[in-house]
């Protein structure tokens, strides 16, 4: 079958943390057979800094973020058996989620695919106006990357034919140990943009675990945290590009996942950097969300924080037996239960289900 997917990039990771996930569900797909072309706008500096080349397992398309390149690249919605837009593209969000409705083939399926999937919610509470719920009704399914029942009873309280969590997982091909690099050595390390939803937790959850342990150096990448004060012991990396996370994860002593607002608030939403560290046998280190026990085991597999100051307690009674202990067990459990060859078989299951449905509809 042919997929069409709009997305916001898959060739890069700038200030777009959705890559590693695209990358990896939409691999699995086509080492099943999915014949698949990936949509993504010249947008926000993307082109300038790719991660990878264009990939075996998808035809990648950069258009020119205009209107009328749009119009082109929708156009190509009818050739699909399959069409997806995800969701936080950047430009035309809208114009393309209408756009997938209206030039999909009646018999194609037609997906919006949430990769930030509370905070989509609480903006359609808010606006009765909001594209996707305007979409719901033309829409055959919902597919998030996070959220459990939560999410999903509050999509389907929107209209949503049918919504099903697609977590984040693990792909062995691109996350793994690796040697230390140097430029990486630290205590604590954190890899995460400068959001707005997120840096209140970065705050308590990392600034003042280094003010806290002054004797102990910490590491933050990622982008906009340049302007930022923060203690004397934290050093800024900007930018890690994908090719770096292994590094980045293998060689501090602990690496910190914060999650956003949002998706702290509802749950049941590791990010891919929970499954990138566990990949590379790193020890983790989270901020405490409901549901974590489904992904990692609290204490033997990852350390749960419920604020700065229990980030500080881990940290200091961390022996680097425990921290290389902690590593190999979260990392044979997301060997086991959490790889996006799994998921890539979860989303085949979901579509052949939907065709054999359409099937015996006929």
């Amino acid at each position: 079958m042919k997929i069409a997917f709009y997305g916001s990039s898959l060739l890069s990771s700038y200030w777009n943390g959705a890559a590693t996930y695209y990358r990896g569900i939409l691999r699995a797909l086509g080492e099943r057979g999915y014949d698949i072309t990936f949509y993504e706008p010249d947008a926000f500096d993307r082109q300038r800094h790719r991660d990878i080349d264009p990939p075996a397992y998808a035809k990648s398309v950069v258009y020119p973020a205009t209107a009328e390149a749009l119009r082109g690249v929708l156009a190509e919605a009818a050739t699909a058996d399959i069409v997806v837009k995800a969701n936080g593209v950047g430009v035309f969000d809208r114009e393309l989620l209408e756009g997938i409705v209206a030039h999909a083939r009646p018999d194609a399926l037609k997906i919006f695919w949430d990769v930030d999937a509370a905070a989509t919610l609480d903006e359609m509470r808010a606006d009765p106006a909001h594209p996707v719920l305007a979409a719901l009704p033309s829409l055959d399914m919902v597919l998030t990357y996070g959220g459990g029942d939560p999410v999903v009873d509050a999509y389907r309280g929107f209209g949503a034919a049918e919504c099903v969590p697609v977590y984040n997982a693990l792909d062995p091909q691109t996350h793994h140990p690796v040697r230390r690099d140097d430029r990486f050595a630290c205590d604590l390390a954190f890899l995460g943009n400068r959001l707005p939803d997120r840096e209140a937790r970065v705050e308590e959850f990392f600034l003042r675990p280094a003010a806290l342990l002054p004797e102990r150096q910490f590491l933050i990448g990622g982008n906009g945290w340049d302007s930022k004060a923060m203690p004397g012991n934290v050093r800024h990396r900007g930018h890690v590009f994908t090719a770096e996370h292994n590094a980045f994860n293998c060689t501090p002593r602990a690496v910190l996942n914060v999650a956003r607002d949002s998706m702290a608030h509802i749950g049941f939403s590791p990010a891919t950097r929970v499954f990138e560290a566990a990949g590379a046998a790193a020890c983790l280190i989270t901020d405490a969300w409901e549901g974590i026990e489904l992904f990692l085991t609290p204490d033997s597999e990852v350390l749960v924080a419920r604020d700065g100051q229990d980030v500080a307690e881990h940290l200091a009674a961390l022996t680097p037996a425990r921290a290389q202990a902690i590593g190999q067990a979260a990392l044979r459990r997301v060997l086991a239960e959490h790889t996006y060859d799994l998921r890539g078989a979860q989303v085949d299951a979901l579509f052949k289900a939907h065709a054999a449905r359409q099937r015996e509809a006929a």
